[in-house]
């Protein structure tokens, strides 16, 4: 089967499969979000077409509750009909989620998740707008990663169509939304097999029209009412199971296998963490480091959130499992827990206490490779009394914490400290953990230099402003290293919600195998600073390991640079023994026309001294890049780019740094450093 691999971000990926399964698309703007409606016009205004070779209605409305009724009206037609939206913007949609979900309509919709405007307004990730939502009626399926965001939008779309629950497909806003991943696409011949024609027919025989008059929307009273609301049970008992045969047949045909409660770790763990969306990466990262030096740890991934199906959750979990942390990304003040702390003690208290009621009639071993997973009985499983019995089996301690709201960091450092917390006779329960609560005390601490980031990484930061273009030449560096090379690539950006002006500081991490790191770059082999200023205001080194490489955009050749550093930067150099080299990028720039965009010569100094290309072939690839990025804007614009191109390795200069204790002329000696030269 051919395989085609593209380095694209979250909203991308999601857009490209939703765009080609629907014909409708209703669509207004509302970070971070925004790119998956922009991506779906500008494909819609070129004439692209669907999956059946259609060109998708593509319409912008002038709100988001507008949008979720022109969803709602196109649905109604028979329509295969999506919208994308996040926070603020969801629960504007929410009548209208009730009323889809209450019709038992097949849809989709996509939501980078992100936080709500409480206290504050805040424009980034997490999951308070979902679990605001979870109420509809909307099944709610969780995605982890990019190549995850990319798979779950079609694996959505092929259940609810089964099911005929609407699916509520979410991803970490920012996180995962924005953050740029080397992934593995889906072809067209992919979509088909998973997509039904006769359930496609089923839903277009549902629609409204006057050739078949149904009534539906009608007003009821108490007499009717509550009974025709419990008839959707059967829809949402068998919706977690045809998620799960969805999942098994595009793991059939893709190779990438999915539970919608997916285990990972120590067959024989005592401590499990459960959580969803980007956060699982990072821990299932920090159980790989944990298992390797001797601790039994595991992670339960949640895909499925709504329907929960309480069998097959409890079924993930090792029968060894002492105590589990539950993650929560979103708050619920005053109540006696989040959300998903709240199901996860419902379901193993129920089935746990159904199986010590039984266990003398017979209990039921989970058939497969681990044994140490063990099925209890629920309800709609009834028990046979040839089974011979298991033993009790101790209920698990369950403990709730939060971590990550409006995008705060979640770091390896942070699930050790709370498999720390678990091992403890009473660990602290409802605990916080990334912040310093001082007030309710609710945080765990952490040790900030623990890390898990292997050797074979690079990881390169950079610091831009917003209007210089260094996002933008790493975006085309990661796009360069995951589609020209056989490493996989991630790029994550942090900008000020100022955007244009204020400091962008980017992440880049590639390396043989796949990437898990869902936080930023805390030891970095690579800084690359691109604004003189910043060595005044900002650390630009903290971060910076031993022997890694700084690049700096000067004014001061490398004979003079030395003597301006500020000294604590100068110190930073010397004690952490770094690899320095200079560049005048904005003469560079202003000499070859392109006046304050010292982008491309950034980019060419980082793959000129990071070796993770030929120097030649790298340039190569820079040029072309440079003219799929500017052709739109001229000749002239691409020929200038170009230029600077040619200009910039002539211009970068490796400064020699002095030791400690040169001479006694200067701060660092009456040598100081000289230029050296790249060869």
């Amino acid at each position: 089967m051919h395989t085609t691999f593209a380095t694209i971000d979250g909203n991308e990926a999601v857009a490209r499969v939703a765009y080609r399964l629907s014909e409708v698309i209703a669509i207004y703007p509302i970070t971070p979000s925004s790119a998956m409606g922009e991506w779906a016009d500008a494909w819609s205004a070129s004439n692209h077409p669907n999956l059946w070779g259609t060109v998708p209605s593509v319409i912008e409305m002038q709100s988001e509750g507008g949008a979720a009724a022109a969803v709602h009206g196109a649905l109604q037609t028979g329509s295969l009909t999506t919208t994308f939206t996040s926070s603020q913007g969801l629960l504007l949609m929410i009548p209208n989620l009730y009323k889809i979900a209450g019709e038992l309509t097949s849809a989709v919709i996509h939501v980078a998740a992100r936080a709500l405007a409480t206290h504050a307004l805040s424009i980034f990730g997490d999951h308070s707008d979902v679990m605001a939502a979870r109420g509809t009626g909307f099944a709610l399926l969780c995605s982890a990663s990019v190549q995850e965001a990319h798979n779950f939008a079609l694996i959505a779309q092929a259940a609810t169509l089964a099911a005929r629950v609407p699916f509520m497909h979410f991803f970490d806003g920012f996180r995962t939304s924005h953050e740029i991943q080397k992934v593995q696409l889906l072809e067209d011949d992919d979509l088909r097999s998973l997509i039904d024609e006769e359930l496609i027919l089923a839903h277009r025989t549902r629609a409204l029209t006057p050739d078949h008059p149904v009534l539906r929307g009608t007003a009821q009273n108490p007499d009717v009412y509550f009974q025709a609301r419990e008839r959707a049970n059967p829809y949402y008992n068998a919706c977690a199971e045809i998620v799960q045969q969805v999942m098994d047949r595009f793991g059939e045909r893709t190779g990438r296998h999915y539970q919608i409660y997916e285990y990972y770790g120590a067959s024989d763990a005592d401590r499990v963490i459960v959580l969803m969306g980007s956060g699982c990466e990072t821990v299932h990262e920090t159980v790989d480091y944990l298992n390797a030096r001797g601790e039994k740890v595991g992670v339960v991934k949640v895909r499925l959130y709504r329907p929960f199906d309480v069998q097959r959750f409890v079924q993930a979990l090792p029968k060894t499992t002492k105590a589990i942390a539950v993650l929560d990304r979103s708050k619920e003040p005053g109540s006696a827990g989040e959300p998903l702390y709240l199901d996860v003690v419902t379901a193993i208290h129920e089935a746990w206490e159904l199986h010590n009621e039984i266990k003398g009639q017979g209990g039921q071993e989970r058939q497969g490779d681990d044994e140490n997973v063990y099925t209890p009985h629920t309800p709609h499983t009834p028990h046979t009394s040839h089974i011979s019995p298991l033993p009790l089996i101790p209920t698990p301690k369950i403990i709730a914490g939060r971590y990550g709201l409006s995008s705060k960091e979640f770091t390896p450092a942070m699930v050790r400290a709370i498999f720390d917390n678990l091992a403890q006779p009473q660990p602290q329960n409802h605990f916080t953990v990334g912040i310093h609560d001082d007030i309710t005390n609710t945080s765990l601490t952490f040790d900030p230099n623990f890390s898990t980031e292997p050797d074979h990484v690079v990881r390169a930061m950079f610091y831009g402003l917003g209007s210089d273009g260094t996002v933008g030449a790493n975006k085309n560096s990661i796009k360069i290293i995951g589609e020209e090379t056989d490493n996989y690539a991630q790029g994550y950006f942090v900008y000020d919600s100022k955007k244009s002006g204020s400091m962008t500081v980017s992440h880049l991490r590639f390396g043989p195998k796949p990437i898990r790191s869902t936080y930023l770059i805390g030891k970095a082999n690579f800084i690359g600073c691109h604004q003189w200023v910043f060595l005044d205001r900002v650390d630009v080194l903290k971060d910076a390991v031993s022997g890694a490489t700084f690049l700096l955009n000067s004014p001061y050749d490398a004979d003079t640079v030395w003597k301006y550093l500020p000294e604590k930067v100068q110190q930073q150099i010397i004690s952490k023994q770094l690899k320095f080299y200079v560049i005048n990028a904005t003469q560079v720039a202003r000499e070859s026309g392109m006046g304050g965009r010292i982008n491309t010569i950034m980019q060419v100094c980082f793959f000129a001294l990071a070796g993770v290309l030929p120097q030649a072939e790298a340039i190569a690839k820079i040029k072309q890049a440079v003219e799929k990025t500017y052709g739109k804007k001229g000749a002239e614009v691409v020929r200038k780019n170009l230029q600077a191109v040619d200009r910039t390795l002539e211009n970068l200069q490796k400064v020699d740094v002095p030791r400690w204790g040169d001479g006694e002329m200067g701060r660092w000696g009456a040598r100081g450093p000289h230029f050296v030269g790249l060869g």
